[in-house]
This record gives structure tokens, C-alpha cells and sequence, in this order.
């Protein structure tokens, strides 16, 4: 395949969930139709890039120079409750689910020795000022349940215990429309733990 292609195909594999065949289909459709696929959606990055930041308060996306964003300037949400996500993307779904009122706190990943990502990477510094600042009651950990999002939780627990706020995790259970023999056992193990009268 011809270089530029191939960069094409470099660039796209690196985006979450686009495996080097993913990549190479879209690469290609992109190529074959350009007026179609390529031209709007290089409008489209251009436009993300320049007029989408991150918010200064809570780390979600928001429009340049709309600082705080919507949801931390919405005053029918709850201040005294924080849920804490790994990425703008966990708060988009959290919003789309509609039941949460409270602020949210993106920490732009998660501690991962692999990805060489430390707490220093984190916007633990600045979850640390909001619960300093007052008000904060609880924070909700809303953090994936592999080794990382464990040890991300673990290390923010420890770190806001001093501050007496309440930290909680989310309950984590059975999927809908899935049975116990298709689950695994850290899902059995918290569905068990979290269990709630009926």
C-alpha cells in the first residue's frame, strides 16, 4: 500500500477500538470517497481542535472560553456530591442515563504502570482542592473494575479519607438481559456484596 495510506491507517489505529483491520477498512473508505467521507470529517477534527477544551473544573469538554462548563455551572445540581470518572466520555454516558444531579470530576485516565500513568498524571490535585474547598459530602468512584480502575480507586480513597468526606463506589451487579453463567466472578462476587432487598 502506498505510504500515505498506510500513515492514514497508523493514525486511525490508534484511536480506542479501532484494531489495525478497523483501521485499514476506514482508511480506505475515506480514500475512495473523499468528497463524501474524508472532506467532512477533516472539517470536523478541525472544528473539535479548535473550539473544544476541557473544563477547568471538572475536566469534561466544554466550548473554548465557556469556563466552567454547563453542567458545573448549573446551579439545580448538587455541589455536595462529586462522581469521579476516568474520562469526559464516562460523563457523557452517566448524563445520557439521566440519573445523576450532582458535579462530576474527570481524572483523564487512570493509574497504569504500563502506560507509565502516575498520580501525578491525574487531576487528583484538583479533586483534592474541590473536597478542600468545602461543601463536598461524597465522592463516587465511577471507575472501570480492572486492576487499574481497583488501584485508581484504592489510591483516591486513601487520599480523601483524611478529609472526612464519604467515599462510595458504584454498586456493580448482573448486566440486563444477562444470566449468572455468563457472568465473571468479580461481577458474581459484587452482585452478591451489593445485593439489595426487593
Amino acid at each position: 500500500m502506498v505510504e500515505p495510506v498506510n500513515n492514514l491507517i497508523r493514525a486511525l489505529s490508534k484511536l480506542p477500538g479501532l484494531g489495525r483491520r478497523s483501521a485499514e477498512r476506514a482508511a480506505l473508505a475515506l480514500v475512495r470517497k473523499p468528497e463524501q467521507l474524508a472532506l467532512p470529517l477533516i472539517h470536523a477534527l478541525q472544528e473539535v481542535r479548535d473550539s473544544i477544551e476541557c473544563c477547568s473544573t471538572c475536566g469534561g469538554l466544554t466550548l473554548v472560553g465557556a469556563q466552567p462548563c454547563q453542567l458545573c455551572g448549573d446551579e439545580t445540581r448538587s455541589d455536595d456530591l462529586i462522581c469521579v470518572v476516568e474520562e469526559p466520555s464516562d460523563i457523557v454516558a452517566i448524563e445520557r442515563a439521566g440519573v445523576f444531579r450532582g458535579k462530576y470530576h474527570a481524572l483523564l485516565g487512570k493509574l497504569s504502570p504500563a502506560r507509565q500513568t502516575s498520580p501525578a498524571s491525574l487531576r487528583l490535585k484538583e479533586l483534592c482542592a474541590r473536597v478542600a474547598a468545602g461543601g463536598v459530602k461524597e465522592v463516587i468512584l465511577a471507575l472501570s473494575t480492572d486492576m487499574e480502575g481497583e488501584s485508581t480507586a484504592a489510591y483516591i480513597d486513601e487520599m480523601l479519607k483524611p478529609m472526612g468526606v464519604r467515599v462510595t463506589r458504584l454498586a456493580f451487579g448482573l448486566p440486563a438481559d444477562s444470566g449468572v453463567a455468563y457472568s465473571d466472578s468479580i461481577t458474581l462476587k459484587r452482585a452478591i456484596n451489593g445485593r439489595t432487598d426487593i
